[in-house]
């Protein structure tokens, strides 16, 4: 597997995915610990610290985005912008240091877009789902 600063134009305190585990045409698996160092920890909530979930979302999204790179579905030299998010569901608080696996399902991919869903997980028990599109277009130059 590439290194995900390879497969990503995201960096840090932005880039969200810690390992690609997997990465197929149809499948992506990926995770990602959040640290109690997280930026975010520090106002959501500093009392009861939990990960946002429009950044388990993105997670999602970065993740999928990952995956069509490393299985060459998605060229090097594009980027992918979320267009839309639909049929989010939290189902359970990330707390700090949890390891989270996120499992992609590419649903539609053309030259224009991503249409993928996801899955993340805590152990096995269901953090969040969302479906979502990205809009693909060139890097500039």
């Amino acid at each position: 597997m590439r290194d995900i600063k390879e497969l990503l134009p995201h960096r840090e305190p932005f880039l969200f995915v810690d390992e690609l585990v997997e990465a197929g045409k149809e499948n992506i698996v990926a995770t990602r610990v959040y640290t109690s160092s997280e930026p975010f920890f520090q106002g959501h909530f500093p009392q009861y610290p939990v990960v946002p979930g429009v950044i388990l979302v993105e997670t999602m999204a970065q993740c999928g985005g990952a995956g069509v790179r490393q299985a060459g579905v998605l060229e090097d030299d594009k980027l992918f912008f979320l267009a839309t998010i639909d049929k989010v569901k939290f189902r359970r608080q990330v707390r700090p240091d949890e390891k989270v696996r996120f499992e992609i399902t590419n649903n539609r991919i053309s030259p224009k877009m991503l249409k993928q869903s996801g899955v993340a997980y805590v152990g096995d028990e269901v953090a969040a789902e969302a479906e979502w599109m990205c809009l693909v277009g060139d890097a500039p130059a």
